[in-house]
């Protein structure tokens, strides 16, 4: 095993520093006696307090994890589905232009995506608003959950499948019942990552959203605009122990998902 050099050491801690030490301090500074966010007059939950009373940042925030949660969910049917016919179905007329629209926003810019939404949108008369955010939230995500099944999908023994399929199973109730237990910690993941994808979106949000329909980000950033306050600093630290509490969950899930797989898989190979 390579040995960490003194250079390398130095390297990696001002990276992580650079990192996260403004988040710590975000953090620390929400518990701010003062009104100052750079002058620390003692601990204090005082600006939370007045969080759970600023009804437009709670409006926004319960925004947000609508939109959040149901792109997330459409975001992972599509992204399986996308991904199981990329995997799956090799040969089918028109298939490098699929995967092409199917990977395209990976590499393309918000401003790009959001602004030829927003032209989509007015040129077939759909009113902006909670839908208009969350398709676009959507559109965004879907190829970041293809991502992630895909990479399972590659790594999968079919020889289950096949199995269950000689046993008289439809293939409809061979993904429901084999393939799709199977791959569930990658969905799972894809799900994490999605919803995680439309909590921290601003740009896109931007352009497709309409009266009554502003997200955490974007109310955040238009006060941030006017000087940061306590109360910015309170609810990005909520969004950071949501993120966080769900990241941890997610890993945790996965894992035992996947130990309970490998259990299975051992199981059913040393069965006579």
């Amino acid at each position: 095993m390579p040995r960490w050099s003194r250079f390398n050491i130095i390297s990696v801690t001002l990276g992580f520093a650079f990192l996260y030490l403004p988040i710590v301090l975000l953090v620390i500074f929400s518990f701010n006696e003062s009104k100052l966010v750079t002058v620390w007059a003692g601990f204090s939950v005082r600006w939370y307090v007045q969080l759970m009373q600023n009804q437009s940042l709670l409006d926004a925030a319960w925004m947000t994890l609508r939109v959040g949660v149901i792109s997330a969910t459409l975001a992972t049917i599509l992204g399986t589905l996308a991904a199981f016919t990329l995997v799956r179905h090799t040969r089918f007329r028109g298939r490098m232009l699929f995967s092409g629209m199917v990977y395209a926003p990976l590499v393309m810019p918000d401003v790009i995506t959001g602004l030829s939404l927003l032209l989509l949108f007015v040129a077939i008369g759909f009113d902006r608003g909670f839908w208009t955010v969350t398709l676009a939230h959507t559109t965004l995500t879907m190829c970041f959950v293809a991502v992630v099944v895909q990479s399972r999908l590659l790594s999968f023994d079919r020889s289950i499948e096949e199995a269950a399929l000689d046993l008289g199973a439809s293939p409809v109730r061979t993904f429901f019942e084999i393939t799709l237990p199977l791959i569930s910690p990658a969905v799972f993941s894809g799900w994490i990552l999605a919803f995680t994808l439309s909590l921290d979106d601003l740009v896109i949000a931007s352009f497709t959203s309409g009266p009554g329909a502003t997200t955490l980000p974007m109310k955040i950033y238009s006060q941030v605009r006017l000087g940061v306050t306590p109360e910015i600093n309170a609810v990005c630290t909520l969004l950071i122990g949501v993120v966080t509490v769900g990241v941890i969950c997610a890993s945790i899930i996965t894992k035992r998902r996947e130990l309970q797989r490998q259990r299975d898989e051992y199981a059913a190979a040393a069965a006579p």
